[in-house]
């Protein structure tokens, strides 16, 4: 089953370190995102394939935005 992961936080996307088709680890990095001057990492909640990246580096998220899907 497709895991979904979101934005808990209004931030900006400072980096994106993984890519669609990228076999990720429970505790990857996918994204690092900014917000307040911090940098917070999106991490792989569970292995699998990265199947879609809904962000690119400079986009703004919002508290629920769909960041990426791993399967």
């Amino acid at each position: 089953m497709a895991e979904e992961i979101r934005a808990e936080m209004v931030a900006n996307v400072w980096k994106v370190v993984a890519s669609a088709g990228d076999t990720v680890s429970e505790g990857d990095t996918l994204v690092i995102l900014e917000s307040m001057k911090m940098e917070i990492p999106v991490v792989a909640e569970s292995d699998g394939v990265l199947t879609r990246l809904a962000v690119n580096e400079g986009d703004v998220v919002q508290d629920g935005d769909l960041i990426a899907v791993i399967d």
